[in-house]
């Protein structure tokens, strides 16, 4: 038996519209090709916008900057700490 809270709760955490905002991992750079943080000011700034399946789909330099190309995109933006 599901509550209502529950329903809700699967809706919120399915919607297509949901980006999930986190840092990236310090293994992830690692993976990036040399170039693609040429134009990098602080590694420690970059931030992932992955779907709910964890695909990321943009890596942005700046928290608000993230937070700003998810709306843009008319995404909903969650922080993931």
């Amino acid at each position: 038996m599901t509550t209502d809270i529950q329903n809700h709760a699967s809706k919120v955490f399915s919607a297509k519209d949901l980006v999930y905002i986190r840092r990236i991992a310090e293994q992830e750079l690692a993976g990036l090709p040399p170039e693609a943080l040429d134009t990098v000011a602080d590694r420690d700034a970059l931030f992932v916008l992955a779907n709910g399946e964890g695909e990321q789909l943009a890596i942005v330099e700046g928290r608000d900057a993230a937070f700003a190309a998810a709306r843009a995109h008319e995404m909903r933006p969650v922080s993931v700490h």
